[in-house]
């Protein structure tokens, strides 16, 4: 039997960080179980007369900080070569990202299987898809309107500004009111009133119980989560700017907003997700790039890759049977 064929579309394996790296810890899976791993950049991903193809290279990859992968060979086919691909670039979501669905989505045509699905990747903010759920949700804005803003501002006395478009903490602000900088911060975040930006009423369980993180595998949350608490000098409680990570199981309120969210997200596609839920509320539908299955297997000794491939591989056979 052929080993099956795994596309990874991500950003330089180089340039990511082995000890916490969510989609080199899904390749050490998927090689452990027998797949043959093919890594793709955005660059490697091609439309030739319809015909979605990659720059493909077949790459080995081991458990080694300083030497985590191999590149075994460098060729160029379709992509309907592969069984699955997993979309796994880093935002900022924009055009250049967009182009990159359309091709995925020409191999999802082909019979390959696309984990986040393409369609979906386009369709679903990561910041907007929770007003999709607003029984789940603080109260939220999305508007390029200052004014607008600042009516928010005054009803809730302290909100959470962000863009729709980026990750990892990034131009994310808390905002007061009275608060001296609320101008500037909204005329640089809406570019001027151009551009729609997410808000949010302040929910202030971010600083005791942190932001925690739950995976969803095809609609159905991992037993363990981990929350990101805020250092003493960031209100952010994201891994990339110093947060501190801690387990935690689901409670009954994270397993209800799962329970709220996970059919629309099966149907849609949406494969592996990772939400943030800060208190009893649903603040953000991460879909491109989750992150936090090393964190959450090294405090539970859980191995969440292994329960992404147990539902893939049988997604796959399931495809197969009825061929």
């Amino acid at each position: 039997m052929n080993a099956l064929r795994l596309g990874v579309v991500m950003d330089p394996i180089e340039s990511i960080n082995p000890k916490k790296d969510t989609s080199l810890a899904l390749m050490q899976e998927a090689q452990n179980r027998g797949w043959e791993l093919i890594y793709l950049e955005m660059n490697d991903l091609f439309l030739r007369d319809g015909q979605a193809e990659g720059r493909m290279r077949k790459v080995s990859v081991k458990d080694d900080y300083h030497n985590w992968f191999t590149i075994e060979r460098d060729y160029r086919a379709n992509l309907s070569e592969l069984d699955a691909i997993i979309m796994r670039k880093d935002p900022p979501f924009d055009i250049e990202y967009i182009m990159a669905t359309y091709i995925l989505e020409r191999a999802e045509e082909a019979g390959v299987i696309v984990l986040n699905k393409a369609q979906s990747l386009r369709d679903v903010n990561e910041k907007v898809f929770t007003a999709w759920f607003p029984q789940c949700c603080p109260p939220s804005l999305l508007t390029r309107s200052k004014s607008a803003i600042k009516d928010f501002l005054q009803t809730h006395h302290k909100i959470v500004v962000k863009p729709t478009s980026k990750m990892g903490g990034q131009s994310i602000f808390v905002i007061a009111k009275g608060d001296p900088n609320t101008n500037v911060i909204l005329e640089e975040l809406t570019q001027r009133e151009t551009c729609y930006i997410q808000c949010q009423a302040y929910i202030p369980e971010i600083v005791t119980k942190g932001d925690k993180r739950i995976i969803l595998i095809d609609g159905v949350p991992v037993k363990y989560g981990i929350a990101r608490i805020p250092g003493a000098e960031d209100h952010r409680g994201n891994l990339a700017v110093g947060a501190r990570a801690e387990g935690f199981e689901l409670t009954e309120r994270d397993k209800w907003i799962c329970a709220q969210i996970g059919p629309e997200l099966k149907k849609r596609g949406l494969f592996f997700v990772g939400i943030d839920v800060i208190g009893d509320y649903l603040t953000e539908i991460n879909v491109t790039s989750p992150t936090g299955i090393k964190e959450i297997g090294k405090i539970f000794q859980i191995n969440v890759g292994a329960q992404f491939f147990e539902v893939l591989e049988s997604k796959i056979s399931l495809r197969k049977s009825k061929l």
